[in-house]
């Protein structure tokens, strides 16, 4: 065996394992990144959608490695004084903003890369136990990727 074909099968197990070990982090990831892209964890304003408390805490976790959702305090009602119903509309009015681009083919690619993430980790655990001989060291270090970060998790 050559040099260059022990090294390259050395990577490869080292491809495979790290693989392995991180991919549960990787659907975790993928799953809750694909959540917020269109803002399923947070309520907007003038909005009556109140995100399920899962998928809050999960973009909790993934954005602040927490689970603890800070509480919002509520805005004050808006102090600017009405405009008077008499008041001179000869003065010149300020420019109106520009229309704003839709953001929603951006939305729609990230999702596309977030199901084509899950899809190619989950394809990649599969071959790992397809075509690897030790299916144990698999299982445990898929086993330790779930339960490493759960350990970590804050409480």
């Amino acid at each position: 065996m050559t040099s260059s074909h022990k090294i390259l099968k050395v990577v490869r197990q080292i491809h495979l394992y790290t693989g392995i070990f991180i991919s549960p982090a990787i659907l975790f990831f993928a799953l809750t990144g694909a959540l917020q892209t269109f803002s399923l964890h947070e309520t907007t304003r003038g909005s009556d959608y109140k995100p399920p408390t899962w998928i809050a805490t999960l973009a909790q976790l993934h954005k602040k490695q927490t689970t603890t959702i800070p509480v919002r305090k509520q805005r004050p009602p808006d102090a600017a004084p009405k405009p008077d119903k008499h008041a001179d509309t000869s003065a010149p009015q300020p420019y109106p903003e520009p229309p704003q681009k839709s953001h929603l083919p951006m939305k729609i690619f990230f999702l596309v890369v977030a199901i084509g993430l899950f899809t190619s980790t989950l394809t990649g655990i599969y071959m790992s136990y397809k075509f690897m001989r030790n299916k144990l060291v698999v299982t445990a270090l898929l086993v330790a990727g779930i339960i490493i970060p759960l350990l970590l998790l804050p409480f």
